[in-house]
């Protein structure tokens, strides 16, 4: 009975791909009859694209007879668009004209917008799969805004319900978050450049010190909770900077200089180009200023070099390298009171840190055939980042300038690769895709904590000698290692219908191995106790994590999605064992666990309107966050006893349901009443997160009912963008409701006067302008952030750069002028 079933999936199998057909050809210029090369075929029938290789020539594969539309772009000719009869295995020339003049900005941003649109990854992308899944494309020509800063809140508007901390640092650090996930360093999703991993420890330390300038982006890819099967456990998701592709002439270089408020000067310089089988890309940012407080200069170098070698039509290898190396005063967090009072008060004046990073990356890439695809990355950092200052929890006590300062070092060594393996094959008379893959990571990182130099520079030396009985002092080194096993199928069960299940195997071994100091002082400062306690742990566990998402194309614009997809979030070591006067940890805290779920719709009406909306759930077990509640530690004897202060206490609070409405929208409205005007662009665009959140269940005290942290209710931006030939704007504004910062939903006391670090935020609401204009090879862009010059803060930090409130940053204003040769 089996082999009649399998029998008959065969011979239907079979059948349907007996019925498949091939369009193949080539695209050649129109006027001299050369091969246009990299021309993106999209069938706007099927929603698919296609590429042409360096000779023009291109295939598109597992067509079924009927009649298909196809639009060819490429920037240098004329959109084409044909209808295509497909009987049989079929052949065509596509001529492009070339276009007759230079276009203007707004024709130019028109151009590739009207044809393609992206909003959202495509199903299949390289060696890898996005069908079903919630993602969002940030495509970096289309950004109106402060580019030279990194303004995140501008450069992510069109994605749905990020949470964004204002440092004011010219955008130095990302600090995004979304679905009550803190947004600290991007700390929740597995952040990525060209592919790999960025982050300091992608187990022990997700945190990213590290942010690629925007100028160097060719987009940004946003894939929410359900990129865990294939990129990691996190709970956010990916976030994945792809970089512009080196230019098709042996030189291109573009420059460009920026000036704004606070002494703030910006250099970015890019060189790319492409000789014979070899390419190249490279760039030196340049980041200096001072924020509008006292004691907050910065000081940043960045640069990056691509080097691509085209070993054959179908293999091509590549090695990347990132230097990063940044210093900054920190002013500090202010009280409820002293933020009211003066949000550009400081009273730190030798808070300092320090970041070096230097990545490495080989990428080999190769394609056994027109269906199958293999990728290979292997990459590595050695990084530091170095803290030192002052940072009692009483964030009004003055820094006195002769006591020690508190000294954190950590050193980042790891690597990792990964491989990927995807096909293409026929089932059930649709193509089907198959993605396996593989990952394995190792780090050997270490921590130092101890008394720093009582000096007011960035002297970052340990000074254990001139202040042995300091109480805060511990060395620790955290050997982790990780292999993971993933795969993904999508499987067509019609034209128009897809299921695409997934799953992921992970391995995790993660250790910590050193010594802490437990000191007691009396009140004239002699130790009354000094002992050097071991803690070795050692934490292994394996798992494999679950996920299915589906995809019903209504037609070939417009698209219904669903999917689920189990989470996990490994607990990191690095960050318990630190000692921090602020909170207190606790001792048998553990990984979270739960899941991420999307149902949505989304897609484009004509050349009119584009959307996205989608309803999600997220389930956090064993959730860590903060309570306030009295410290306890162990005496002499061992005993665990209430020391009489009141701490905040970190550890596996409970577990949170957190559901929600995310919508986007932007209405073409030139394209609505004056299509045929191409020296105008006017479009407006409403991006609205709706988030409900409750603590089910904790065993901590006033916990259970209250609202997740990190979540305002109503996350809003919505803009307008205008245009008239080379001259561009855009205004935006961004509202966010309050939200609370830790579990027990402290609210805020406008008269703290001695800490800031529990509390709710307030609401705030902040507008955006900016502005560009192109004159041949320059461009000028200025604007204005925070125009109505509102008083506002997005965060209130426990350690660095606070303790207390980090207020955001008043009206600014930046300047731009980019030359491109």
């Amino acid at each position: 009975m089996k082999l009649k079933v399998f029998s008959l999936l065969f011979i239907i199998g079979f059948l349907g791909h007996a019925q498949q057909y091939d369009l193949s050809g080539k695209v050649l210029s129109a006027e001299s009859g050369e091969p246009v090369s990299q021309a993106e075929l999209w069938n706007k029938t099927t929603g698919k694209l296609s590429l042409a290789d360096a000779k023009g020539e291109f295939t598109i594969k597992g067509l079924n007879p009927g009649t298909y539309k196809i639009a060819v772009f490429s920037y240098e000719y004329e959109i084409l668009e044909k209808e295509i009869q497909i009987t049989g295995d079929t052949e065509i020339t596509f001529r492009l004209q070339p276009l007759a003049e230079s276009l203007s900005e707004v024709v130019l941003t028109a151009r590739r917008e009207q044809l393609f649109a992206l909003r959202k990854l495509r199903k299949v992308e390289g060696t890898s799969i996005y069908a079903g899944k919630k993602s969002e494309v940030v495509l970096m020509d289309k950004v109106m805004g402060n580019m030279a800063a990194n303004n995140a809140r501008q450069i992510y508007n069109q994605v749905v319900g990020l949470n964004i901390y204002d440092n004011g640092d010219a955008g130095i650090q990302l600090n995004i978050g979304g679905r009550g996930l803190d947004p600290n360093r991007t700390q929740n999703f597995n952040t990525r450049q060209n592919g790999y991993d960025i982050s300091a420890d992608v187990l022990g330390y997700p945190e990213s010190y590290y942010t690629p300038p925007p100028e160097a982006l060719r987009e940004i890819q946003v894939v929410r909770g359900a990129a865990s099967l294939q990129y990691g456990t996190q709970f956010g998701g990916l976030i994945n900077f792809k970089f512009k592709e080196p230019s098709e002439e042996k030189i291109e270089f573009s420059s460009r200089q920026s000036v704004g408020s606070n002494d703030m000067f910006t250099s970015f310089n890019s060189l790319s180009g492409t000789v014979g089988d070899i390419s190249y890309y490279t760039y030196y940012n340049y980041k200096g200023g001072k924020g509008f407080r006292a004691n907050s200069e910065y000081d940043s170098h960045n640069a990056f070099g691509h080097l691509g070698w085209q070993v054959s039509d179908k293999t091509k290898l590549s090695f990347e390298y990132t230097y990063l190396d940044y210093l900054a005063q920190q002013p500090g967090g202010l009280t409820d009171a002293q933020f009211y009072e003066n949000p550009d008060f400081s009273n730190r004046e030798r808070n300092w840190f320090d970041v070096n990073w230097n990545l490495f990356a080989v990428k080999l890439e190769h394609q056994f055939s027109e269906k199958t695809d293999f990728s290979l990355n292997v990459f590595g950092l050695d990084a530091s980042r170095k803290a030192v200052g002052f940072r009692e929890n009483r964030v009004s006590q003055a820094d006195d300038p002769s006591a020690p300062r508190e000294l954190l070092v950590d050193e980042f060594s790891n690597w990792g690769a990964e491989a990927r393996f995807l096909t293409r094959y026929n089932f059930l008379g649709e193509e089907s895709v198959i993605l396996l893959g593989s990952k394995y990571y190792e780090t050997d990182n270490s921590q130092q904590q101890g008394p720093g130099s009582a000096a007011s520079g960035p002297d970052f030396r340990l000074a254990s000698d001139e202040f042995p009985n300091y109480p805060r002092q511990s060395q620790f080194r955290f050997p982790n290692q990780n292999l993971a096993l993933f795969g993904e199928n999508i499987f067509n069960i019609t034209n128009n219908f897809s299921i695409t299940p997934g799953f992921r195997f992970e391995y995790i071994n993660t250790a910590a191995e050193g010594t802490y100091k437990f000191i007691i002082l009396d009140l004239a400062g002699n130790p009354l106790q000094n002992e050097t306690i071991a803690d070795n742990r050692d934490f292994e566990r394996s798992f494999i994590l679950l996920g299915l998402g589906s995809s019903y194309s209504l037609n070939s614009t417009n698209e219904l999605y669903a999917n689920f997809s189990q989470n996990y979030r490994s607990v990191t070591f690095n960050d318990i064992r630190v000692v921090n006067p602020v909170f207190q940890v606790d001792s048998n805290i553990n990984d979270e666990e739960g899941f991420t779920s999307d149902l949505g719709i989304r897609g484009r009406i004509k050349n009119v309107f584009s959307y996205d909306a989608s309803v999600f759930a997220l389930k956090y077990n064993d959730r860590i966050g903060e309570i306030l509640r009295p410290e306890v530690r162990e005496n002499a004897d061992g005993e665990s006893v209430e020391t009489g202060r009141i701490v905040r206490f970190r550890g596996n609070i409970g577990d949170a349901f957190i559901y929600g409405l995310e919508t986007f929208g932007e209405w073409n409205i030139k394209n609505t009443f004056f299509e045929s005007s191409m020296d105008h662009r006017l479009s407006l665009f409403v991006n609205a997160a709706f988030t409900k959140s409750e603590y089910i269940k904790s065993e901590a005290t006033n916990v259970e009912g209250n609202e997740v942290e990190f979540i305002p209710s109503v996350n809003l931006k919505t803009g307008l963008n205008f245009g008239y030939k080379d001259l561009m704007a855009g205004l935006q504004y961004t509202y966010l409701s309050k939200q609370y910062t830790d579990a027990t939903n402290a609210p805020q006391d406008i008269n703290d006067n001695q800490r800031g670090i529990e509390g709710s935020i307030p609401a705030y609401g902040i507008m955006d302008l900016s502005a560009s204009y192109s004159l041949g090879r320059f461009k000028l862009e200025a604007g204005i952030n925070n125009v109505l010059d509102n008083s506002y803060f997005t965060r209130r930090a426990t350690g660095y750069p606070g303790p207390g409130i980090i207020p955001a940053q008043p009206l600014t204003w930046y300047t731009t002028l980019q030359f491109q040769l």
